[in-house]
């Protein structure tokens, strides 16, 4: 039974999260703000996070920050009531796999939850490390060390960037992105793609607006470039 560390100040929204997760079968550990959300993830080993951006004590970037800072890959999922692109942005570059915006479906819930396990139990087999211009990143514990800083990655930017250098100098679409990392039952828009994107390259190109290895291509996707 999956484990999942639910972070929600809102009693009435962590209330209906926690009924429906117990419903589908989902062993729940509630946390009301961000200092108790931080210690059950370093002590309870969820295998998912389920983390609301604004919380007290703590905010949900900097619960993020830690867990990854305390080398934790597993996967969290950003609740956000803001949908401003930075917002993600920020987010992303804080280590969390992915964001939903309030409010949103349980259905939706779902899809983005089992996505997040099924991307975990894929990436189990990566034991490379790799190159990429000034960036070392390891496929393992989802890390980027470029010059004398240090980068988490998350686990869907873990996948695009996997699958982009599968496809070395083949440009990779969109669709096919979502399709294969997030599943056809996980409704991400086009932008979701697009927002890894800009992370990622803020994490691993010397230069995020000149990118040299995650090379845009218009009209149909991305390719990698060694």
């Amino acid at each position: 039974m999956p484990k999942i560390l639910v972070a929600e100040d809102e009693e009435a929204v962590a209330a209906g999260l926690k009924d429906n997760l117990e419903f589908e079968n989902f062993e729940v550990v509630m946390a009301k703000d961000g200092e108790e959300a931080l210690s059950a993830a370093l002590t309870v080993n969820p295998d998912i996070l389920l983390l609301d951006l604004m919380m007290p004590k703590l905010d949900g970037l900097e619960v993020c920050r830690r867990v990854r800072e305390a080398g934790h890959t597993i996967p969290i999922l950003m609740l956000t009531a803001k949908s401003q692109e930075i917002d993600v942005v920020r987010g992303l570059e804080a280590g969390a796999d992915d964001y939903i915006t309030k409010p949103f479906s349980v259905r939706e819930l779902l899809a983005r939850i089992k996505a997040a396990l099924r991307r975990t139990d894929a990436g189990k087999g990566l034991s490379r490390t790799l190159r990429i211009g000034e960036a070392t990143v390891d496929l393992v514990k989802g890390k980027v060390e470029r010059g004398d800083e240090v980068f988490a990655l998350g686990h869907f930017e873990l996948q695009i960037l996997k699958m982009l250098i599968e496809n070395a100098e083949v440009p990779v679409e969109r669709n096919k992105l979502l399709d294969v990392i997030w599943g056809l039952e996980g409704f991400p828009a086009t932008r979701t793609v697009d927002n890894h994107i800009v992370s990622l390259r803020r994490k691993i190109e010397p230069d995020a607006k000149t990118p040299r290895h995650i090379v845009t291509v218009h009209s149909i996707g991305y390719k990698f470039v060694p």
